[in-house]
């Protein structure tokens, strides 16, 4: 028997001018709020058109973008999909690698496997122990702790560890878990100003639904409840949402996740050895 939030989708999406697979190529998830999206989607072609009238300003038909207070500005107020490839490529670096290092690419494809290259390349997000991973999501804890107290505590008091609730967000970086456009917008963001996004992020849906989450009472409850807060129409409005999370999370410097990031992951190998850093 077909599951009811499938039959509902497949009966909203047939009424809607929304179609099951998105522009990307990837079919829309079966719970999937076609009415919701269809409401924002049609007030978000406008914001699109008018970002890419500026975008193309801007590039003028170059191949190149400089790292400016405007072009952060633009970046945040999203980057239009004709322009993603050359503006993620330059703000992230990329650009300037590949071209000081022509040919390097095809070379590693032609030569012997690097093994001590692919351990680079995995980093600690992929690396078996995670150690990258985990003390990224006990620094979001440790934040938690200093602008959403009572979260944190309602967590300690369940014995509840950052990674059973959000190992998706961070592992993924938000794909498969928001919005395709709001997960773009975010990666925008994200090459041009590193990873401190990702916590801005975090903190957002967490500090946004506060009150839904102390709602909890139990262990499942908690992890319905985070499962919960990446859905509906606060994440499927992406240009409020990106707003948001430059505002509610209140300042966050890069280096105050780099001092956390020194003392969790030394908590991560005390905890290995069998003790604990305060």
């Amino acid at each position: 028997m077909e599951p009811e939030d499938a039959r509902r989708a497949k009966q909203e999406s047939r009424h809607s001018n929304v179609h099951r697979v998105d522009s990307y190529g990837f079919e829309r998830p079966t719970d999937f709020d076609y009415v919701t999206y269809e409401d924002f989607f049609s007030g978000y072609l406008v914001v699109l058109t008018r970002r890419a009238i500026k975008w193309s300003k801007l590039l003028k038909g170059n191949n190149s973008v400089s790292k400016s207070l405007k072009v952060k500005r633009y970046i945040r107020k999203g980057i239009p999909n004709e322009h993603r490839p050359l503006v993620w490529m330059v703000v992230s670096g990329a650009q300037a690698h590949m071209e000081q290092n022509p040919g390097y690419y095809q070379k590693l494809l032609d030569g012997d496997k690097n093994d001590k290259l692919v351990e680079t390349i995995k980093t600690d997000y992929y690396s078996p122990e995670m150690m990258g991973l985990k003390t990224d999501q006990e620094v979001l804890g440790e934040l938690v702790k200093m602008k959403i107290p009572a979260v944190a505590e309602l967590m300690e008091k369940h014995g509840i560890m950052w990674t059973l609730v959000v190992s998706r967000w961070f592992i993924c970086l938000f794909i498969d878990v928001l919005p395709v456009e709001t997960v773009l917008r975010i990666w925008d963001c994200l090459f041009y100003e590193g990873s401190k996004i990702i916590f801005r992020v975090a903190l957002t849906l967490i500090k946004q639904h506060q009150a839904f989450i102390l709602e909890a009472t139990n262990f499942p409850d908690i992890c319905d409840k985070f499962k919960q807060i990446t859905k509906g129409p606060f994440v499927t409005e992406c240009h409020t949402f990106m707003q948001k999370i430059f505002t509610e999370p209140g300042t966050l410097r890069m280096a105050t996740i780099e001092k956390l990031r020194e003392t969790c992951r030394a908590n991560q190998i005390a905890q290995i050895n069998g003790q604990y850093v305060r």
